[in-house]
């Protein structure tokens, strides 16, 4: 851990953790890793035994949670776990540099994994699991610091908020949920104030718990808002996100209320987006910069980052649900322009000299960051190797163009594009394809097969 990120308040060394263990302050420690949808996984540990045993030799899970869908069903055709493997282990590693108090549970702690093979004569090296989010992520991060660049990033993620608890919601069907909001709240500070409950008890946990807050603030969307986290580094970034999502989540449930990072909750009414905010530096200093102006370096990452765009796709939307999310009007980017601080288009251009970064605008709030935050740093990295000039800069309306390159409109469309990239197979491994490829099929599948509310109301009695 850095100096800098042992100042902040919330994070632990283990020293620090051991101290507050034996004071009583701290008894239980979360042990978890990020599965394929972005979820947090893991185990709770006394927290004796975490300092005792986990710190050094780590734990074990079942390998079977990287080949799940959502309703953690074992879905047949992965080849990294199946039923004629047996479903075995994975090991995960603890990284201390995550361990943070979690000030929202009483008494805990709290560390993510890395996810590594488990110990055995085929495996001696004992590597990282490479098909499993985070490691994803290192990979590319690893490249960059070849190139001599470090990445910093900051994710902006919404949500809705309903009055119903998260059990009542289940029972409905999902259905009438009561919003938190009755009118279009963005930016107000009445709306705000009735979202402090939940909001500014977030805000505060979040801080207290080593994720650094900026601002909320009330988004248009009924019942919809949207709380900031300051950049960091971006695997810290990543990290800070999933706790965050996790800590919002968590408290909502306390106080018998729910939250959605859905895409698209309803039609009619905005998506939830997850904007990233992505620069890079180079020997210390901002390499998107070249005194007042963009430097080489910005325009090729940004060229790259456009170029590949379509094939990466699934990595920032994610199921059938984010492609219901680009539509026009809606906030939510319909193509590929960019622009200086225009919010009708894919990739948004803002701030000057140190601050200048690349805001994407294509992630929904149901992205998994560390996929999310590769396919980003893949495409530019490419960029700046190859030197690939962005298209001309954009000035109007991006809805009302013709001739910016349009999204995919759907998850079927999207990974076959997906599976069939040659720079996406470079970038991350023939496995890596294969693996997510068939999740995203899995995906598309069951919505295939599923009978909607909509088609009940289209065609129950006019039909």
């Amino acid at each position: 851990m850095t100096s800098s990120e042992s100042a902040i308040k919330g994070m632990l060394t283990r020293n620090a953790l051991a101290q507050l263990v034996d004071n009583g302050e701290i008894d239980t420690v979360v042990v978890g890793f990020t599965d394929l949808y972005g979820r947090l996984m893991g185990k709770r540990f006394d927290a004796d035994f975490f300092m005792e045993q986990t710190v050094k030799h780590g734990t074990h899970g079942c390998d079977y949670l990287l080949a799940v869908d959502i309703d953690m069903e074992p879905i047949p055709g992965y080849e990294f776990a199946n039923w004629a493997k047996g479903y075995g282990d994975i090991h995960l590693s603890p990284d201390m540099d995550t361990l943070r108090v979690a000030s929202w549970l009483d008494r805990t702690a709290m560390v993510q994994c890395d996810v590594h093979l488990p110990e055995s004569p085929e495996n001696e090296a004992h590597g990282l699991v490479p098909i499993a989010p985070r490691s994803i992520l290192r990979k590319q991060l690893d490249r960059a610091e070849e190139l001599g660049f470090m990445a910093f990033a900051a994710s902006e993620l919404e949500y809705y908020v309903f009055n119903d608890s998260y059990a009542d919601a289940a029972r409905s069907g999902y259905t009438d949920l009561e919003r938190a909001g009755w009118y279009d709240e963005d930016y107000s500070l009445l709306q705000g104030a009735r979202g402090e409950a939940l909001n500014g008890a977030v805000r505060r946990h979040l801080r207290d718990s080593g994720v650094p807050v900026e601002t909320s603030k009330g988004e248009a969307g009924l019942g919809q808002h949207e709380l900031n986290v300051r950049y960091s580094e971006l695997l810290t970034m990543a990290d800070r996100h999933v706790v965050y999502k996790q800590c919002l989540k968590e408290v909502a449930d306390g106080l018998g209320v729910s939250v959605t990072f859905m895409a698209k909750f309803a039609e009619g009414h905005n998506g939830s987006s997850c904007h990233i905010h992505l620069s890079l530096r180079k020997n210390g200093e901002a390499a998107f910069a070249d005194g007042d102006g963009q430097s080489d370096v910005f325009r090729w990452f940004l060229g790259g980052w456009m170029a590949h765009a379509h094939e990466f796709m699934p990595f920032y939307a994610p199921n059938v649900n984010s492609y219901k999310r680009y539509q026009s009007g809606s906030w939510a980017p319909t193509g590929l322009a960019w622009a200086f601080d225009n919010r009708t288009v894919g990739f948004r251009v803002v701030g000057t000299g140190d601050s200048l970064r690349i805001e994407c605008r294509l992630p929904g709030a149901d992205c998994n960051p560390y996929l999310a935050y590769t396919a980003a740093l893949a495409s530019g990295l490419d960029g700046i190797e190859n030197r690939i000039e962005p298209p001309p800069v954009f000035d109007g309306d991006g809805y009302a163009s013709s001739e910016n390159a349009g999204l995919p409109a759907t998850l079927r469309e999207a990974n076959e594009l997906f599976r069939s990239s040659e720079f996406v197979r470079r970038s991350l491994g023939d496995d890596v394809v294969q693996h997510y490829g068939h999740f995203f099929e899995t995906e598309q599948r069951a919505f295939d097969v599923a009978v909607t509310d909509w088609e009940r109301r289209r065609y129950f009695e006019r039909i």
